[in-house]
C-alpha cells in the first residue's frame, strides 16, 4: 500500500462547478496516521490524535469567492410585491437557489424593484438567465444577468516598471482627487507647464492597475515646488478639482 505521508496529492478546485462537489472532495483527504494532508501540492499539518480533517478554510473560501461572481445574478424590474421567498420559488424551477436578496428602500420599506440571486452553480445561473431574462411577471418584463464578470489576470509588469522608474526627490508634491483616467504621463505633462518635472507617478490599488486617485510629482528645486502648488492647487484637471500639497 502506498505511503500517503510521502505522497503529494493534488486537488484542483477549478474542476468543480459547485460548492457541494468541491467540499465533498475536500473531505476525502484524511491522513490521521501521519498528521499531514496535501492540498493543491501544499502540505498542511493536522492533529493525528484527533484525526482531524483539514478543510483548508482559507483556500476553499478564496476559491468559492472567485466563482461567486459567475453565479450571482441581478434581477431587475420585478413587481413590488415580490419578496425573497417568492423570488426563490420563481427561479428554483431552473436551478438551485442559494440566496435571494430583494432590495428595499431603507426609509419607505418598499421594494426598489430589483434583487440579487446567488445560484448554486454556474450551470444553474446560466439556466436561470436563459429561461427568466425577459420573462413577464405580473405585467413587468424582468431583466436577469450576471452581476459582474470574473476578474481576469492582470499583467502588472508595466505598473512595476513605472514604479521602479520613478525618480524620487526632496522636492516633491502630492496631487490628490485625480480622475481615474489620469496616467503618469498625463500627470507629468500637466505639471511640466510650470517647471522641470523630474518624474511623476500615479498610486495604484495594490495588486491591480487601478488608480488610487492620487499621485506624486518630483521636481529639481524648491522654487518649482512652490510654483506648482500656487499654480495648480484647486485647479481642474480631467474634469476634477485637484489638490496639490507639499509631499
Amino acid at each position: 500500500m502506498a505511503n500517503l505521508c510521502s505522497s503529494s496529492l493534488s486537488l484542483n478546485p477549478s474542476i468543480f462547478s459547485d460548492r457541494s462537489s468541491f467540499r465533498t472532495q475536500l473531505e476525502m483527504f484524511r491522513f490521521p496516521s501521519c498528521g499531514r494532508v496535501f492540498y493543491g501540492g501544499l502540505s498542511r499539518s493536522v492533529n493525528p490524535a484527533r484525526g482531524m480533517t483539514l478543510r483548508v478554510v482559507a483556500e476553499a473560501q478564496q476559491t468559492l469567492a472567485s466563482t461567486e461572481a459567475t453565479r450571482r445574478l441581478y434581477v431587475g424590474n420585478i413587481p413590488r410585491n415580490i419578496d425573497n421567498e417568492e423570488l426563490t420559488r420563481l427561479f428554483q424551477e431552473h436551478g438551485s437557489v442559494e440566496k435571494a436578496e430583494v432590495m428595499y428602500d431603507k426609509y419607505t420599506g418598499k421594494s426598489r424593484r430589483f434583487a440579487f440571486l446567488t445560484m448554486a452553480s454556474v450551470e444553474d445561473a446560466n439556466a436561470a438567465i436563459e429561461n427568466m431574462d425577459g420573462k413577464e411577471i405580473e405585467g413587468r418584463q424582468i431583466k436577469v444577468n450576471i452581476t459582474e464578470k470574473p476578474l481576469q489576470p492582470i499583467d502588472l509588469s508595466n505598473i512595476q516598471a513605472e514604479e521602479s522608474s520613478f525618480i524620487d526627490s526632496q522636492y516633491k508634491v502630492y496631487v490628490g482627487n485625480l480622475a481615474k483616467t489620469v496616467t503618469s504621463d498625463m500627470l507629468r505633462d500637466f505639471f511640466s507647464e510650470k517647471g522641470k518635472v523630474l518624474s511623476a507617478k500615479i498610486s495604484r490599488v495594490p495588486g491591480t492597475s487601478k488608480s488610487s486617485g492620487f499621485g506624486f510629482v518630483s521636481f529639481s528645486s524648491e522654487e518649482e515646488v512652490e510654483a506648482a502648488i500656487s499654480s495648480f492647487h484647486n485647479t481642474r484637471f480631467e474634469g476634477q478639482q485637484i489638490r496639490v500639497n507639499r509631499a
